[in-house]
């Protein structure tokens, strides 16, 4: 059985407004209704924490479902491996419905492509706990490394590898986005074990106004899947009446 913490789902619930909001101005841009720089400045910034606090709550709740696994003496890797396929599936349904709909920005290896290859790669790194601070550290620095590049090849998109011309609306590669979620897992096991918190939050009474956050938490993927029709539908409708 899954052991849930209201803090994770709390602090994805948060991630996830944020996400809405970047979004929320990305359309905007888009349709030209306002023009505003969100890569650069304060709005880059903002759009950083929204993703490296979703890949940190991933690495950490990959730790939790592997200890419980440990715990309840049950196998982890076959249910990463669905898990991980079926997430990558989601993501490969983005890119067909980007290839028909708005083919200039095919999303190719997208943020739900990294989530689900990572938990599938994570089979072989969740056992490592503290040395994934360290791997994980070196795959963003390679990563960051590869931004800086650009090569004549693209097979190796996926990886970090840039290529002449390409152009995507979400891009996140493994490097080095996996990194991100490595340091998840490292956190993971420090601040969650034997399926149980290591620092006790007692005195960190759950505020009154968690539940709302904790109930978009547990339906971040969905809110996912559908935000973006349900923003543009809105934008489109009130452009008729301005």
């Amino acid at each position: 059985m899954e052991i849930r913490f209201w803090e994770l789902d709390f602090l994805r619930g948060i991630a996830v407004v944020m996400m809405i909001v970047f979004h929320f101005l990305w359309d905007l841009n888009y349709f030209g209704i306002i023009q505003q720089p969100l890569y650069v400045g304060f709005w880059g910034l903002f759009q950083k924490i929204t993703a490296i606090s979703f890949l940190l709550l991933v690495g950490i709740c990959l730790t939790i479902s592997h200890n419980n696994a440990v715990a309840e003496k049950i196998g982890y890797k076959m249910k990463f491996l669905k898990r991980g396929a079926r997430i990558f599936g989601l993501g490969l349904l983005i890119t067909l419905m980007t290839f028909i709909f708005v083919p200039q920005g095919t999303i190719i290896f997208g943020v739900l492509h990294l989530i689900g290859a990572s938990i599938i790669l994570s089979i072989l790194f969740v056992k490592l706990k503290y040395a994934n601070a360290l791997l994980g550290i070196a795959f963003i620095a390679i990563g960051a490394y590869l931004q800086a590049l650009v090569f004549n090849f693209p097979w190796l998109v996926w990886l970090g590898f840039l290529f002449r011309g390409f152009y995507t609306f979400d891009y996140y590669p493994l490097l080095p986005w996996f990194g991100v979620i490595l340091i998840g897992i490292f956190l993971g096991n420090m601040l969650y074990k034997n399926a149980g918190r290591a620092i006790s939050i007692k005195q960190m009474q759950k505020p009154i106004f968690a539940n709302k956050f904790e109930w978009l938490g547990r339906h971040s993927l969905v809110i996912y899947f559908i935000h973006q029709p349900v923003l543009i539908a809105l934008l489109l409708i009130a452009q008729q009446f301005l």
